[in-house]
Parts: C-alpha cells; structure tokens; sequence
C-alpha cells in the first residue's frame, strides 16, 4: 500500500473551510476567504502544505493588541496538516485493513478520511476537543462517503467505549503520553505521536508498541511538528531547556531518544531504556 497514493485519491477541498488563514507581511494571520480570492484559496489546498482552518487571540497577550482583522496577535488553534506529514505519521502506523484505530485530534477530518479509506469507516474513531470543528468534519466525511464517527471530548482521555484499538494516531504534539492511550490499545498494537520539543529540538515522531505487560515503549523517529494538545502547551523557556541539554549531549539524533509509558509514569531515554535523560 502506497500512502502517498491513498492520500492523493481522497479530495482535500471537502475539508477545507470557506475561511481559511495566511500570514501577512508582517507575519500575523489574517483571513482568506474563498469568495474574495477563489484562485489563492485554491492554490492553498492543492500545495503540499498545512493550512490553517481557525486562528484565535493568543491568550498570552492583553486583549486589546489582538485583531482579528489584521491578524495581530491572532495564534493558530486548528489546521489541516500537510500531506506529507500526514503520509509520515500513516506510514509509521503500519496500518492493515480491519485494523481498529482511534485518531486523537479530528481537525478538519482530512486526515481521518485517509484512514478510513485504508481501514474502513467503521474501524474509525475520531476525537475532536473543538466542538465546531468536529461538527466540520463530521459534515465533511459524509460528503465524501467516509462517515467516521467523530466524537467532541478531550483526547487525552481517548474513548474508552470504542477500546481496544489496534493503533492510535495523535494528530497533535504531546510532552507527556497519557496513560489512558496505552489502556485502551490491544498489546502489540502501535501508538504514533508527535513528541513536544522537551524530549529534542526536532518535534520528533515517537512510535511506542504496547506490551503483555500494559507498558508501551517505542523510539523516535524524524520531525515532526505539530500544534500541542490543548493541555500540553509548551513554553519557549523549555523549548530552549531542551536546545541546551541536547547540545550539552552532543546533539544526538532525534531517533537515539526513546520513550517508555507505565501507569507510574513517563520516561525519556537515550540510546537504552536504562538510560533515562528526563
């Protein structure tokens, strides 16, 4: 199976909303409206790149300095990942048809949409934090006959009721794995999550597999960038706390890292389990 191939045979248009955000001159966010300039909307989503899909004030400024008109001050909050990313993270999943899988992140319901194409629609869940969102792509998904069921909830808490999953996807980058995650998947079975840059300065893709005994363990492997979960905003000064400790290391290569989940916790590795750095 060619991920490349599935991704290009489901249309992206669908997915993709009226309003969409590019950043100006001066870099902030402004809207671009389908009506108002069809042809640069539509170059956005045939190019193999993200695309924003919702921009809000950053809540790290005074109210005041943020403009939705003119984009200051106004953060990205939901996307549709590029394709090549996307193709990335599938790839890592080593995904089968049948196969049960439970996305964390719904966004647009693009990327949802691939997976079932290769799974089934039946074998989809999908969790989306915003509510408007996940009406978006619920409507998205029947248009292109995948009706994934999309679920509005916290995604750090998966969705026990569609447990157990044979794979996890997170759209969405994580300092800390949730435990819940590791629960919820049959042993054997793969979790595929972009890590925050507190493990390495790349934003790796970590692949952690569940074993027998209810730990999951897995490696890095190439950048990966992604938007944090909702509770898991990082903040620069451990951006840079992790930039000093790599070089402090000798900037190892992100797939030295490794990572290992139990219900007492997470810890970060280098080279060997038994060799925790975080």
């Amino acid at each position: 199976m060619n991920v490349r191939d599935v991704i290009a045979s489901v249309p992206r248009e669908p997915f993709i909303p009226e309003e969409i955000f590019v950043r100006n001159e001066a870099g902030w966010l402004v809207p671009l409206r389908r009506s108002d300039d069809p042809e640069q909307w539509r170059e956005r989503v045939e190019v193999d790149g993200p695309i924003v899909t919702r921009a809000e004030p950053d809540p790290a400024l005074p109210g005041e300095v943020c403009d939705p008109v003119t984009g200051r001050g106004m953060i990205s909050t939901s996307s549709s990942s590029a394709p090549f990313i996307m193709a990335r993270l599938i790839e890592a999943m080593e995904l089968e048809p049948g196969m049960r899988v439970l996305e964390i992140g719904t966004g647009t319901g693009y990327n949802a949409a691939v997976l079932a194409r290769i799974t089934g629609a039946g074998n989809v869940i999908s969790v989306e934090i915003d509510p408007v969102a996940a009406s978006s792509a619920r409507e998205a998904l029947k248009t292109v006959g995948l009706p994934v069921k999309v679920v509005t909830g916290d995604g750090e808490a998966g969705y026990p009721p569609g447990a157990p999953y044979e794979r996890i996807i997170v759209t969405a980058s994580a300092h800390t794995v949730p435990y819940a995650w590791v629960r919820q998947v049959r042993p054997g079975g793969l979790i595929v999550v972009p890590l925050a840059a507190t493990v390495h300065p790349d934003w790796p893709l970590a692949v952690l597999k569940v074993q027998d005994d209810g730990t999951a363990q897995g490696r890095c492997l190439g950048p990966s960038p992604f938007m944090p979960l909702r509770a898991q905003h990082v903040s620069a000064r451990s951006v840079q706390e992790t930039e000093e400790r790599w070089a402090a290391a000798g900037k190892p290569e992100a797939s030295r890292f490794g990572v290992t989940v139990t219900p007492a916790g997470q810890r970060i590795w280098l080279d060997s389990p038994d060799n925790p750095v975080v």
